[in-house]
């Protein structure tokens, strides 16, 4: 079987952090001509659900995901999950779980730009925010540039938002894997040398990490990613080999919330797919067909 160089398994809505509606998203992607897409909100997957009802024959496949941002005492993870169940109830939990820790989160930070920075909005912007599935660091950056705090969403996000640190209310890497897995999914391992700011994992200490992930149920990596260069590309792709593990390639486009374009994924410059990913999709094409 042939594999189609133009996939990306990694993209976010409005139901997440993405600028793009889920309606929006769809005409975007039938637009660069992807193959097969998944849709990967944070901690969401009512823009999965909405997607499976706009399809219509002769759509590109499809395929329902989504990403967990997680944290355990070795540091920080996103978990992809792909091919779940969207119907079941450890998806559902898990879900709910990490909306109530994103809610969480929110009214933090707006305390914390408040007392700290003398950041107010008005009644009916916090309503708004308040009423967004998944609102997160963009939606209140953009909230500042529109009062005057900030020239950017990036300024706000850097030299306001980000000045607090909360690092206590987190899914642990393995309730995401499990919740994938009891969900009949698939979890892999997002932009895996990335970690916490401007961390860069690789050789042992990355193998260390996919050992731990892998023995708690970790399936794949995402090792074509937009921000990958080619050395970060081939050790995870060597990793993968290594240990059997699947192979995923995403672009991690929000729209116009962040400067990447969809569908660059870096797959289409491989001369080959690799065999990871060849078995992903075999896999998912038994699971759940595109």
């Amino acid at each position: 079987m042939r594999i189609p160089h133009k996939i990306d398994l990694h993209m976010h809505s409005s139901v997440s952090d993405g600028s793009d509606s889920p309606a929006q998203l769809l005409d975007r992607v039938k637009e660069v001509g992807l193959q097969l897409f998944a849709l990967t909100d944070h901690d969401a997957i009512k823009g999965c659900v909405t997607m499976l009802e706009l399809l219509r024959e002769g759509d590109p496949a499809f395929l329902p995901g989504a990403e967990f941002s997680c944290r355990d005492e070795k540091g920080k993870y996103h978990i992809l999950g792909y091919g779940y169940d969207p119907r079941a109830e450890s998806i559902r939990q898990l879900v709910e779980t990490g909306h109530g820790m994103r809610m969480r989160k929110l009214r933090a930070r707006l305390d914390f730009l408040r007392e700290r920075f003398g950041v107010s909005f008005p009644e009916e912007e916090l309503r708004w925010l308040m009423a967004q599935d998944n609102p997160g660091k963009p939606h209140i950056g953009n909230l500042m540039v529109k009062y005057g705090y900030a020239r950017s969403k990036e300024q706000a996000i850097k030299e306001y938002i980000n000045q607090l640190h909360i690092r206590s209310d987190f899914l642990r890497p393995e309730q995401a894997i499990a919740g994938i897995l009891g969900a009949g999914g698939i979890p892999v391992l997002a932009h895996p040398s990335y970690g916490d700011g401007d961390q860069l994992i690789l050789g042992e200490e990355m193998d260390q990490r996919l050992r731990w992930l892998m023995e708690r149920g970790l399936q794949g990596v995402e090792a074509y990613y937009s921000g990958f260069t080619g050395k970060l590309n081939r050790e995870m792709l060597d990793f993968a080999q290594r240990y059997g593990l699947y192979v995923t390639a995403g672009s991690d486009y929000h729209g116009k919330n962040k400067m990447i374009a969809l569908g660059d994924t870096g797959l289409e410059d491989a001369a080959e797919g690799p065999e990871g990913l060849r078995r992903f999709l075999d896999q998912v094409r038994k699971e759940q067909p595109c």
